[in-house]
């Protein structure tokens, strides 16, 4: 029976041209993976207002500060944070249906129209009177 010898053969340093390349980061400006991240989480914040709630607010002549549909995105995700689905927005001048789930206006009434209305399906009530 033939014996089998193994020889061990001692590692060579690799040559030069097969060393990896460095990468030159200013021709390669490809956006990190944080600043991607932060640019998502900013779209998934902004308030969207559907096709109904936008006809309604031009038919009722509802205006609304860009302040001020910042501070309803912020209360809508507080609101969202504790479970509610479906919310009503109180405004001085009008009231809004906003989905908390997906942060969109899904219909617009100005105050004294919403005196009259009796709102259903919603689990939460904001109410910014400033």
């Amino acid at each position: 029976m033939d014996k089998a010898f193994l020889h061990r053969i001692p590692p060579q340093p690799l040559s030069t041209a097969l060393k990896p390349k460095a990468v030159d980061s200013s021709t390669n400006r490809s956006p990190s993976f944080v600043t991607e991240l932060n640019k998502a989480m900013t779209r998934s914040t902004e308030m969207q207002i559907s096709k109904h709630a936008k006809a309604r607010m031009e038919q009722r002549g509802i205006s609304i500060s860009p302040q001020k549909w910042e501070e309803i995105g912020e209360k809508v995700r507080e609101a969202k944070s504790k479970g509610v689905q479906e919310s009503l927005v109180l405004l001085k001048d009008a009231a809004l249906i906003v989905s908390a789930r997906n942060q969109t206006v899904i219909t617009a009434l100005d105050r004294q129209e919403a005196n009259s209305q009796i709102f259903t399906n919603i689990n939460g009530t904001i109410l910014i009177d400033s």
